[in-house]
């Protein structure tokens, strides 16, 4: 016998014949205006309709016992950028290379940015939205494991009510999951593999089980991360696990005075007077401290001292591959640079800059000033698209103040005059293809890398600048050096346009 409908699911099966012919024509066109402003704009991407979660909608037509709220879709997305950027008022990068070798060099450029991203990490750069509730319970950061290493996951959980059963899951892709010392009556699924699922009727029970649940990458890799899914019913969250190498601390013990923990470092050229006045005025104040010349002169000549060490180079190599082989040969923990032709003050204290290294950990330079020019500056870079690379643009100024110390700012580069903390300039080092006009390029390449800040009241003098023919024709090129290095930021820095 056919059985008779309740009241409610005969008003409800009433209304939507009676609202088909009507609903039909107005999705329609719906339907067909949506169409024609897509097609006209491209603006709803794939991506837009992920990230703002919206789902097939359900129709009339559908049993409404059988209605459920679409999962919201939390991720991951790429944190890529397809923006391009622009440089007002300056030249494109790329304007010094040949045409006839532009376009293969652009595609060994993408081709070393894809390598770039790679080594950088950027696979795993990706976007996680958290679910606005949810009874899961997860590590949102911090879960880190050694490579290859079986590890508990620490603070899974399930927070609800009872219910009938429990079954939970979860899913990765870089590892093997598995819950340890599993008795008879726990039901686990999938152990060592990628996909975990583990179902019991008691909350507590499941609880304990997610206490012991482990995770094993199956690769090898020094600094990369995985993504676990965690799911419950119509619940699903997404946390990171990073699979890491443990690095190891490189230590430098300061001694008792200020000779063991700062060398002065000098690129010279040419200019032997100047810098023979440089060490008298430093010899002052500081008759121990170790000075370190890298000199690149045409004819070298000795520079006669104690605690002096002169490294001789092949001639004209340039200031930057001079930068790198006196650095190369510090064994302190900080350097102070000078120019050859700068002069120690009394007001001209290192101590003061080793204060403010010592007291903020985190700081890799401290600038001073030169004959009261600061010099400092920011950089507004914009990565821009892989395609066309980014921009970048220096401004003078600084950023927020250092708190505790006043005159001191936070900036991206500083005048010829800093401290630095010698392990993070090596790992910056100074690119020896710029032989000439260069200091902003070292802040460059250290953006995101090195903290910096300029401090008032760190002062150093400059000698009087005397007018040498062979010494000039070095220090200022013409322009074929300042397009070659152009072209070089255009391929190395992955730029589009930079603006000094």
């Amino acid at each position: 016998m056919r059985s008779r409908a309740s009241l409610p699911q005969m008003h409800f099966f009433i209304m939507c014949r009676n609202q088909r012919s009507l609903f039909s024509a107005v999705l329609f066109m719906a339907f067909f205006l949506f169409a024609v402003y897509y097609i006209k704009n491209d603006f709803w991407s794939e991506t837009s309709r992920q990230i703002l979660g919206f789902s097939k909608a359900t129709s009339c037509n559908s049993e409404p016992e059988t209605q459920s709220h679409p999962k919201p879709n939390i991720g991951p997305f790429p944190n890529d950028n397809s923006m391009s950027c622009t440089c007002q008022n300056t030249e494109p990068a790329n304007r010094y290379v040949s045409k006839d070798e532009l376009e293969d060099l652009q595609k060994h450029r993408a081709e070393e940015y894809r390598q770039h991203q790679i080594r950088m990490g950027k696979q795993n750069d990706v976007l996680v939205l958290a679910p606005a509730n949810t009874p899961l319970q997860y590590p949102i950061r911090g879960f880190r494991v050694t490579p290859l290493n079986k590890t508990l996951i620490p603070g899974l959980a399930l927070q609800t009510q009872n219910r009938t059963i429990h079954k939970v899951s979860l899913k990765v892709q870089k590892g093997l999951l598995s819950v340890t010392n599993v008795k008879e009556d726990e039901i686990v699924f999938g152990q060592n593999e990628g996909f975990l699922r583990i179902t019991s009727d008691s909350l507590e029970q499941i609880n304990d089980l997610l206490s012991r649940v482990t995770y094993t990458s199956t690769i090898y890799h020094i600094k990369t991360e995985d993504l676990a899914y965690f799911s419950y019913e119509n619940h699903e969250v997404i946390f990171p696990i990073e699979i890491s190498r443990l690095s190891v601390p490189i230590l430098y013990n300061p001694g008792k005075d200020i000779n063991s923990q700062v060398t002065v470092l000098v690129k010279a050229f040419l200019r032997y007077e100047e810098l023979n006045v440089l060490i008298q005025s430093v010899r002052v104040n500081y008759p121990n401290i170790k000075i370190i010349v890298a000199d690149d002169s045409l004819n070298p000549e000795k520079v006669v001292g104690d605690n002096i060490e002169q490294y001789i180079m092949p001639p004209a190599q340039g200031w930057f591959a001079g930068r790198n082989l006196a650095v190369s040969q510090v064994t302190t923990k900080y350097f102070l640079w000078v120019d050859d032709d700068f002069l120690f003050l009394n007001e001209t204290r290192i101590e003061r800059f080793l204060e403010i290294m010592e007291a903020v950990p985190e700081l890799d330079v401290v600038g001073g000033e030169v004959d009261g020019n600061h010099f400092s500056f920011k950089l507004h870079y914009e990565e821009g698209n892989s395609e066309e690379g980014g921009c970048i643009t220096r401004i003078r100024g600084t950023y927020a103040p250092l708190p505790g110390f006043n005159g001191c700012f936070y900036a991206d580069g500083v005048v010829n005059f800093f401290l630095a903390r010698t392990d993070a300039v090596r790992k910056v080092a100074f690119d020896p293809f710029l032989k000439r006009v260069a200091h902003t390029e070292f802040f460059v390449d250290g953006l995101g890398d090195l903290l910096v800040v300029t401090c008032k009241g760190l002062k150093i003098g400059h000698q009087v600048r005397k007018n040498k023919g062979d010494y000039n024709s070095y220090r200022y090129p013409g322009k074929n050096d300042e397009q070659r290095k152009t072209s070089h930021h255009f391929f190395k820095n992955h730029l589009k346009c930079i603006k000094y």
